[in-house]
């Protein structure tokens, strides 16, 4: 790896820093120099500037569709250098294991992000919720609609994850519609130079999408303003100067903050020795010590556990965390790495020695290390502690060592268990490893309040299960209180953390118009041909087939009963109706679900390729022996599909409102129904 001083990646081009008064950045297993950090100011208002002015532009242009296989095309673009960034990644002290989750598993954001545009429409913006009618006879109404903010994403990102913590917030913002300055921390930003490098050759991304600073950026954010959004990832006190400031506040500049927390696992009270629950509790906290060195900010610290089985869990974690090979990730038979560098132990240490005025040591991994290159600067074994009065204590609810740091501590009860776990003040996850579901219920009733996510660990999902401290995509990110009260990704809730909701109110027909989705009450245009015997792209929001009528009979709701099977008393016996609310027998609601499909469809082949769904079906009126029903067919909404492959036809998705409606021109039925549409023109 080169010494050289990294370069940021700025206003569209690389810009290297002066050399002088550069600060080095060591490698974590060696001790050598493998990179600088350049020291100087930057212009921050031109940075953000052009940020907002050309990759804000570019990127709320595209649609969700358009922005979701453009993180698609990325990740699988990133998948075949990442060998690349594995290499870079052994100077950060990580195993390959630990490196898995950080390049991988940030690839793995992309890829599940890319996936999240099938949940949004094929426009720039995105609803937010259903059509709502705000007056007697339906003339006027809203919308929520959520639009690209018009500024930058600003991401200050912490050392112990250097591409996931990249990759899992830029993933969120580009597919809202934002481009993103990105500022790791310096001492691992060599490795997300190398990934960022890549992101920007590979030409995939519009221009402007992504900048990168490496190094200090002391006064970038007293140029963002009201149309920005800042994100940080760090320790609680560096967070809270960060959320206070000035500027932050003058502008009410979107924040969110993921801090560092005292995270929990707790053993059920019913969990014995040689129960599969108690294995799978001690490999969880060993695992949680060891992984990334304990650089998590999702790290098991305070391991809590029934008073009569502290010793048992004491004896078994000694064991397991005394297996534990250090040393060099590239040598073999290594499971557990350094720390980032020799300023972060130092700090460890510190943390280690307070808490021990608390409790007392009862394990600490010898240093034999393997490897002709380490040097013992940023290496440190794991540290197990125990505290037999947690509820008197005081460091170890309060005070985090980031590093391979825990503390045992016992409790007499399951709600003795949720207090003590609430004393970390508010946490980003914990994990219940118990067999039994009411004490599971009562837990979570408990002790959901101060934290972001919760596990729980038992026989029947261990072989599947993700683990304490994996944070998955879809998943709410954050946790109150000492956690920083923010929620990175979380799936469709993290996109909207990039957009600004305003409620639209207007006509039916002209809601239709702006969202570019039929709203109920809206215009409706008889289609010619067929809706049924039209393409893809010919076919045009809130135009209608209106059906001929039918007159529903008794016979009809016979057939359909011997039909289906369904016997239910509202449809075949008059005399058990008393105290309910039909006057007579009912049809069945799927029978006029499938009578509607009956008279919408249009028999005749044509590029309707397939019927694959059917969304928010609805009984609304009881339809009695005598009714007459027809239906309006509308074109509702549609969505453009990606090829599967070059032999694969060109296609979308089209979704038609059905509404059946009686002789009093009221609704009877409606539904939405998923229909696949091919293209006219089959090419591109």
């Amino acid at each position: 790896m080169s010494t050289s001083t990294l370069a940021h990646y700025i206003n569209g081009t690389w810009h290297s820093p002066s050399v002088s008064n550069a600060t080095p950045l060591v490698h974590a297993v060696s001790g050598q120099v493998v990179a600088h950090v350049g020291n100087e100011s930057l212009n921050f208002d031109s940075i953000l500037e052009y940020g907002r002015s050309i990759g804000n532009a570019n990127l709320r242009r595209l649609t969700f569709q358009q922005r979701g296989l453009m993180l698609k095309r990325l990740a699988l673009h990133l998948l075949k250098h990442k060998e690349a960034f594995y290499e870079a990644s052994w100077a950060t002290g990580a195993t390959r294991a630990d490196a898995w989750i950080d390049i991988e598993g940030g690839i793995g954001n992309l890829f599940s992000y890319a996936s999240l545009r099938r949940q949004f429409g094929d426009q720039p913006f995105a609803l937010d919720g259903d059509y709502i009618p705000l007056s007697k006879h339906g003339t006027f109404g809203a919308q929520h609609i959520l639009t690209p903010k018009e500024g930058v994403a600003v991401h200050i990102n912490a050392f112990n994850f250097p591409v996931w913590g990249m990759l899992e917030k830029v993933a969120v913002n580009w597919l809202a519609g934002m481009p993103a300055i990105v500022k790791p921390a310096s001492s691992t930003s060599f490795l997300t130079a190398t990934v960022a490098k890549e992101i920007i050759n590979s030409g995939i991304l519009p221009e402007g999408a992504l900048q990168l600073i490496c190094g200090p950026a002391r006064t970038m954010l007293d140029s963002v303003d009201e149309r920005d959004v800042v994100t940080f990832t760090g320790s609680a006190s560096t967070g809270l100067k960060l959320k206070s400031h000035p500027n932050l506040l003058a502008h009410a500049v979107r924040f969110n903050m993921e801090a560092d927390s005292l995270n929990s696992a707790v053993l059920g009270e019913h969990v014995t020795p040689g129960d599969p629950e108690f294995e799978l509790f001690i490999k969880e906290v060993r695992k949680e010590m060891i992984v990334k060195a304990g650089q998590k900010c999702t790290a098991v610290r305070r391991v809590f556990v029934p008073r009569n089985q502290v010793d048992n869990v004491q004896e078994a974690l000694v064991h397991a965390l005394s297996k534990a090979v250090i040393g060099d990730p590239q040598h073999e038979g290594v499971r557990m790495g350094a720390l980032v560098n020799k300023s972060q132990k130092e700090e460890v240490l510190e943390k280690l020695n307070l808490l021990k005025t608390e409790a007392q040591s009862i394990y600490n991994h010898p240093m034999a290390l393997l490897g002709e290159e380490t040097v013992e600067d940023a290496f440190l074994g794991p540290q197990l502690l125990r505290n037999d009065k947690p509820a008197e204590a005081t460091y170890c609810h309060d005070v985090e060592a980031f590093g391979p740091v825990a503390t045992l501590m016992p409790y007499d009860s399951i709600d003795e268990a949720i207090t003590l776990t609430k004393k970390g003040k508010g946490s980003l996850c914990c994990s219940l490893v118990s067999p039994n579901a009411q004490e599971a219920r009562e837990f979570i009733a408990g002790a959901a309040t101060m934290h972001g996510r919760i596990l729980v660990l038992d026989r029947n999902c261990a072989k599947e299960s993700t683990g304490h401290g994996s944070p998955l995509p879809l998943l709410t990110h954050g946790g109150p209180g000492r956690a920083g009260g923010g929620e990175e990704m979380g799936g469709v809730r993290g996109v909207h953390h990039y957009m600004q909701r305003t409620a639209i109110q207007g006509s039916p027909t002209a809601l239709t118009a702006i969202t570019q989705k039929y709203q109920p009450g809206g215009q409706q245009i008889e289609a010619q041909p067929h809706l049924f015997q039209q393409h893809f792209e010919d076919l045009v929001i809130g135009h209608t087939v209106t059906t001929a009528k039918h007159t529903v009979t008794e016979a009809d709701i016979v057939n359909f009963a011997n039909v289906s099977g369904d016997h239910f008393y509202a449809h075949v016996d008059e005399t058990s109706l008393d105290d309910t609310i039909f006057e007579g027998r009912v049809a069945h609601g799927y029978y006029l679900l499938s009578k509607a499909a009956g008279l919408f469809v249009d028999a005749k082949k044509g590029p309707v390729l397939l019927n694959y769904g059917v969304e928010q079906a609805r009984f609304t009126k009881p339809v009695y022996p005598g009714t007459t029903v027809g239906v309006r067919l509308t074109v509702e909404d549609k969505i453009e599909q990606e090829k599967r492959d070059a032999d694969d036809i060109r296609k979308g998705i089209v979704k038609f409102r059905v509404d059946m409606y009686d002789h009093t021109e009221e609704s009877v039925a409606v539904a939405t129904i998923l229909t696949m549409v091919k293209f006219r023109d089959q090419q591109g």
